[in-house]
């Protein structure tokens, strides 16, 4: 893969559930600890390299933003990185919560 994908928010639940891909959320470090998509890694400058270190290149990764737009860069970046699943998340967290998917609060 040369370019990354842009999934829906159903797709992404069903890449992480069946394939073990990683959910990036890549939004602000407040909104991703109010809420996030379950089991979404919190992507940032800070944890790139945690990120780096759990992940092989080769390892789908899916990014996801506040409405799918911030997502393509990231995923753009991803695959400059030398990663080879790269997708993004259409509607980003609006849609994903918009459609019921699992997430994880505080309470």
């Amino acid at each position: 893969m040369s370019a990354f994908s842009e999934i829906s928010p159903q797709q992404a639940w069903q890449l992480v559930q069946q394939h073990a891909a990683a959910l990036l959320d890549i939004r602000n470090e407040t909104h991703f600890a109010l809420a996030h998509p379950a089991q979404a890694f919190h992507l940032s400058h800070q944890s790139y390299g945690e990120f780096e270190m759990q992940y092989e290149d080769d390892h789908p990764v899916i990014v996801i933003c506040y409405h799918g737009v911030s997502s393509r860069g990231a995923a753009m970046y991803l695959i400059e990185q030398g990663y080879t699943q790269v997708y993004s998340v259409t509607g980003g967290f609006e849609a994903w919560e918009r459609d019921g998917l699992p997430i994880e609060r505080i309470d």
